[in-house]
């Protein structure tokens, strides 16, 4: 047995590739990752023809997912989300340390969210979805799609880099007041922008920071690995900390602060935020984030 969607793509003004033309079009694969992980595994076809990521659509072909069915145990993952905003459309939610995002995992936010999301009653409505990702051990906003065509959208909206992401993080070391780092992660360029914000002694650190950071690229593990980079990883990063001051049992020093961005239906401005952890106050007391 197997799950089947089709979908007849209309006419584009320019060729445009199916791995990103296709996130959001099928319920089943509303993620940019999964379509990749999708074409990958030869569940689509355009036309009857295998698709790759390398296909490119104009308009008119029929685009065909085929999924085999997967066994389930009926077990649902209940947690209790933290609701920073939710509306029909999208909700944005305070994500923990500690736990996955999605993945073949049953302990993820993907497995949680729809019992501790409201079902949306637009016609489009899906199971809620993230549209983007924090590390296992990032805490802070998440931003959750409710329906088809707002999964979608807001696919766009980070794919064009019109949201604007701001986190916090505790640095090790001395550092400039500003900077910008430019490098490749994984052959594709990178971008992120800090500002130091306070400094304390440290005597096993030497230097303590709070920093703003501003990613303008989404790469992987990017702001750990930039700041890694610049001479000052941030505190409690088990990959790029420097040996010998790796701090064990209080986590990773990495908070995803706010996201702002313009509502994709009612076009309203949302800025969202999400205050600092406590870890982050017992070694700024001062700050009021």
């Amino acid at each position: 047995m197997s799950h089947a969607e089709t979908h007849r793509v209309p006419n584009q003004r320019v060729p445009v590739r199916l791995q990103e033309y296709g996130v959001g079009v099928f319920k089943a694969i509303m993620t940019k990752s999964a379509l990749k992980k999708a074409l990958k595994k030869a569940y689509i076809t355009v036309d009857n023809v295998t698709a790759t990521t390398a296909t490119f659509i104009s308009g008119g072909e029929e685009i065909t997912l085929t999924l085999p069915d997967k066994k389930t145990s009926g077990k649902k993952f209940h947690y209790s989300c933290h609701i920073l905003f939710e509306d029909a459309y999208l909700a944005v939610i305070r994500k923990p340390p500690g736990i996955r995002v999605s993945g073949n995992h049953f302990k993820t936010i993907a497995n949680a969210l729809p019992q501790c999301i409201q079902a949306s009653e637009v016609d489009d409505a899906i199971k809620p979805q993230p549209v983007h990702r924090l590390d296992y051990a990032t805490t802070g906003v998440l931003l959750i799609g409710k329906t088809n065509s707002s999964i979608r959208k807001l696919n766009a909206l980070f794919q064009n880099r019109v949201v604007t992401k701001t986190y916090y993080a505790v640095t090790i070391g001395k550092m400039k007041d500003s900077g910008e780092i430019k490098s490749d992660i994984e052959g594709k360029v990178s971008l992120s922008r800090y500002t130091l914000l306070q400094s304390v002694p440290s005597k096993r650190f030497g230097q303590l920071n709070l920093v703003q950071l501003y990613p303008e690229t989404g790469r992987r593990h990017q702001l750990r690995i930039h700041m890694s980079e610049i001479g000052n990883p941030i505190l409690g990063d088990p990959n790029y900390g420097t040996e010998g001051l790796v701090l064990k049992g209080k986590g990773l020093h990495l908070h995803a602060h706010s996201l702002k961005f313009t509502h994709p239906f009612t076009e309203e401005y949302l800025c969202i935020t999400d205050a600092l952890p406590q870890k982050f106050k017992k070694i700024f007391p001062e700050i009021a984030v």
